[in-house]
């Protein structure tokens, strides 16, 4: 790997950031679009794009789907709490239920916070049931969700 495709300190100059931004937006953008964007030559801008992949800061080009729209009708927000000597097995189980969209392991009382996906209550039901064989639960149903996941606030470096 060449030395000059380390980001220091994992902050972003303002093109950097600018084409980051523009691919959260719309990561369909062709590289001369981007380099419309940002003023910049379609070349220059694919080596920018390799040098912010090669470094991890760009992981990934995704899809965002919504889940209304293909049947998810329900959303519910499940603490879970492994009964002892069950850690592994419902971390196993969580990983293995794919109306599990996220799953964060935490600190205090629970163990994991977890986000499902679901077309009625009746499917949650039926994973809570797995669920409670080994980890004791607590279980919101979600209104609303006034800020959908986002990415991170970019960090500028220099200016």
């Amino acid at each position: 790997m060449r030395s000059n495709l380390k980001i220091e300190g994992k902050a972003l100059d303002g093109i950097d950031a600018k084409l980051v931004t523009l691919l959260n937006d719309n990561a369909r953008m062709s590289i001369a679009e981007l380099g419309r964007a940002v003023n910049m030559s379609a070349p220059s801008v694919n080596e920018r794009l390799k040098r912010l992949e090669e470094a991890g800061v760009i992981s990934g080009y995704t899809v965002t789907l919504d889940p209304e729209q293909i049947g998810y009708t329900l959303q519910a927000i499940v603490r879970m709490r492994q009964l002892p000597g069950k850690l592994k097995e419902l971390e196993e189980l969580i990983q293995s239920i794919p109306q599990f969209i996220e799953c964060d392991r935490v600190t205090g009382e629970d163990c994991f916070y977890a986000r499902l996906c679901l077309t009625d209550i009746h499917q949650l039901d039926e994973i809570l049931n797995r669920v409670c064989e080994i980890a004791e639960t607590n279980t919101s149903i979600v209104k609303s969700t006034p800020v959908k996941r986002r990415q991170v606030p970019l960090l500028l470096g220099g200016s």
